[in-house]
Protein backbone atom coordinates (compact mmCIF):
# COMPACT_ATOMS: atom_id res chain seq x y z
CA UNK A 1 0.00 0.00 0.00
CA UNK A 2 0.53 3.58 0.27
CA UNK A 3 3.31 3.08 3.28
CA UNK A 4 5.16 0.82 1.15
CA UNK A 5 5.84 2.80 -1.70
CA UNK A 6 6.49 5.74 0.45
CA UNK A 7 9.08 4.04 2.74
CA UNK A 8 10.88 3.07 -0.56
CA UNK A 9 10.29 7.38 -1.61
CA UNK A 10 12.16 8.34 1.72
CA UNK A 11 14.84 5.58 1.72
CA UNK A 12 16.13 6.65 -1.85
CA UNK A 13 14.96 10.12 -1.14
CA UNK A 14 17.09 10.67 1.94
CA UNK A 15 19.91 9.09 0.65
CA UNK A 16 20.43 10.25 -3.08
CA UNK A 17 20.48 13.83 -0.92
CA UNK A 18 23.18 12.71 0.50
CA UNK A 19 25.08 11.72 -2.56
CA UNK A 20 23.63 7.92 -2.48
CA UNK A 21 22.06 7.55 -6.05
CA UNK A 22 19.73 4.73 -6.25
CA UNK A 23 21.81 2.00 -8.85
CA UNK A 24 25.05 3.04 -6.65
CA UNK A 25 23.09 0.96 -3.75
CA UNK A 26 22.66 -2.17 -5.26
CA UNK A 27 24.58 -4.74 -4.57
CA UNK A 28 27.12 -2.88 -2.12
CA UNK A 29 25.24 -4.33 1.28
CA UNK A 30 28.18 -6.14 2.11
CA UNK A 31 30.55 -3.31 1.76
CA UNK A 32 27.58 -0.90 3.57
CA UNK A 33 27.79 -3.30 6.78
CA UNK A 34 31.43 -3.80 6.89
CA UNK A 35 32.86 -1.73 9.63
CA UNK A 36 36.38 -2.45 8.59
CA UNK A 37 35.61 -0.45 5.28
CA UNK A 38 36.20 3.83 5.63
CA UNK A 39 36.07 5.01 2.31
CA UNK A 40 33.38 3.33 0.73
CA UNK A 41 32.61 6.08 -2.36
CA UNK A 42 29.12 7.61 -3.09
CA UNK A 43 28.00 8.71 -6.33
CA UNK A 44 29.84 12.03 -5.95
CA UNK A 45 32.98 10.27 -5.56
CA UNK A 46 32.91 11.75 -1.60
CA UNK A 47 33.99 8.81 0.79
CA UNK A 48 32.11 7.48 3.84
CA UNK A 49 33.02 6.01 7.00
CA UNK A 50 31.27 3.00 8.45
CA UNK A 51 30.25 5.12 11.20
CA UNK A 52 28.76 7.97 8.69
CA UNK A 53 27.20 5.09 7.04
CA UNK A 54 25.34 3.52 9.63
CA UNK A 55 24.29 7.89 10.93
CA UNK A 56 22.75 8.10 6.91
CA UNK A 57 20.81 4.65 7.09
CA UNK A 58 19.17 5.01 10.75
CA UNK A 59 18.17 8.66 9.60
CA UNK A 60 16.19 7.06 6.99
CA UNK A 61 14.95 4.90 9.41
CA UNK A 62 13.55 7.96 11.26
CA UNK A 63 12.23 9.00 7.41
CA UNK A 64 10.32 5.96 7.64
CA UNK A 65 8.90 6.47 10.74
CA UNK A 66 7.98 10.02 10.54
CA UNK A 67 6.30 9.17 7.08
CA UNK A 68 4.18 6.25 8.98
CA UNK A 69 3.20 8.74 11.36
CA UNK A 70 2.06 10.91 8.83
CA UNK A 71 -0.13 8.67 6.78
CA UNK A 72 -1.60 8.06 10.00
CA UNK A 73 -3.09 10.95 10.60
CA UNK A 74 -5.20 10.14 7.60
CA UNK A 75 -6.03 6.73 9.10
CA UNK A 76 -7.37 7.93 12.33
CA UNK A 77 -9.74 10.64 10.32
CA UNK A 78 -11.65 8.55 8.27
CA UNK A 79 -11.44 5.53 11.12
CA UNK A 80 -13.45 8.65 12.99
CA UNK A 81 -16.76 7.54 10.90
CA UNK A 82 -17.76 4.33 9.02
CA UNK A 83 -20.41 6.28 6.54
CA UNK A 84 -20.80 9.67 6.92
CA UNK A 85 -18.34 12.36 5.15
CA UNK A 86 -15.75 13.63 7.78
CA UNK A 87 -17.07 17.06 6.30
CA UNK A 88 -20.80 16.11 7.66
CA UNK A 89 -19.25 14.80 10.81
CA UNK A 90 -16.95 17.48 12.13
CA UNK A 91 -13.71 16.93 13.90
CA UNK A 92 -15.46 17.98 17.70
CA UNK A 93 -14.11 15.06 18.82
CA UNK A 94 -11.51 16.60 20.91
CA UNK A 95 -9.88 13.39 22.66
CA UNK A 96 -9.34 12.35 18.87
CA UNK A 97 -7.75 15.65 18.18
CA UNK A 98 -5.60 15.35 21.56
CA UNK A 99 -4.64 12.17 20.20
CA UNK A 100 -3.32 13.41 16.84
CA UNK A 101 -1.62 16.17 18.28
CA UNK A 102 0.14 13.57 20.99
CA UNK A 103 1.13 11.39 18.48
CA UNK A 104 2.89 14.42 16.27
CA UNK A 105 4.51 15.38 19.48
CA UNK A 106 5.37 11.80 20.54
CA UNK A 107 7.12 11.56 16.82
CA UNK A 108 8.68 15.05 17.42
CA UNK A 109 10.50 13.60 20.72
CA UNK A 110 12.00 10.35 18.78
CA UNK A 111 13.20 12.31 16.45
CA UNK A 112 14.67 14.83 17.59
CA UNK A 113 15.47 14.95 21.86
CA UNK A 114 19.33 14.59 22.55
CA UNK A 115 20.03 11.22 23.44
CA UNK A 116 17.45 9.44 20.89
CA UNK A 117 20.45 8.35 18.73
CA UNK A 118 21.63 6.16 21.67
CA UNK A 119 18.44 4.91 22.77
CA UNK A 120 16.53 4.20 19.72
CA UNK A 121 18.90 4.84 16.69
CA UNK A 122 16.72 7.82 15.50
CA UNK A 123 18.25 10.83 13.94
CA UNK A 124 16.97 14.25 13.07
CA UNK A 125 15.28 14.45 9.88
CA UNK A 126 15.01 17.87 8.15
CA UNK A 127 11.64 19.23 8.20
CA UNK A 128 10.91 18.80 4.29
CA UNK A 129 11.27 15.37 5.07
CA UNK A 130 8.29 15.33 6.50
CA UNK A 131 5.99 16.83 3.64
CA UNK A 132 6.35 13.95 1.45
CA UNK A 133 3.93 11.62 2.97
CA UNK A 134 1.21 14.35 2.97
CA UNK A 135 0.29 13.45 -0.77
CA UNK A 136 -0.30 9.99 0.64
CA UNK A 137 -1.98 10.82 3.25
CA UNK A 138 -4.18 12.90 1.34
CA UNK A 139 -4.94 10.17 -1.09
CA UNK A 140 -5.97 7.93 1.14
CA UNK A 141 -8.21 10.33 3.18
CA UNK A 142 -9.65 10.92 -0.51
CA UNK A 143 -10.66 7.66 -1.51
CA UNK A 144 -12.28 6.77 1.78
CA UNK A 145 -14.19 10.30 1.34
CA UNK A 146 -15.14 9.00 -2.51
CA UNK A 147 -15.83 5.34 -1.29
CA UNK A 148 -18.48 6.70 1.39
CA UNK A 149 -20.03 9.08 -1.14
CA UNK A 150 -20.43 5.88 -3.30
CA UNK A 151 -21.85 3.94 -0.21
CA UNK A 152 -24.53 6.46 0.66
CA UNK A 153 -25.74 7.17 -2.71
CA UNK A 154 -26.02 2.95 -4.30
CA UNK A 155 -27.38 1.98 -0.60
CA UNK A 156 -26.93 -1.88 -0.79
CA UNK A 157 -24.67 -1.84 -3.94
CA UNK A 158 -21.56 -3.61 -4.74
CA UNK A 159 -19.35 -0.99 -2.98
CA UNK A 160 -21.37 -1.32 -0.13
CA UNK A 161 -21.52 -4.98 0.68
CA UNK A 162 -17.92 -5.11 -1.05
CA UNK A 163 -16.37 -2.43 1.13
CA UNK A 164 -18.40 -1.21 3.96
CA UNK A 165 -16.74 -2.57 7.24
Amino acid sequence: GPPTVLSHDYVVGEEASDGWWPLKLFGIRKYWDSNSINDLEDSYGQEWTYANRKVLEFTCHTAFFIAIVVVQWADLIICKTRYNSIFHQGMNNWVLNFGMVFETLCACFVSYCPGMSEVLRTYPVRWEWWLPAVPFAILIFLYDEIRRFYMRRHRGGWVERQMYY
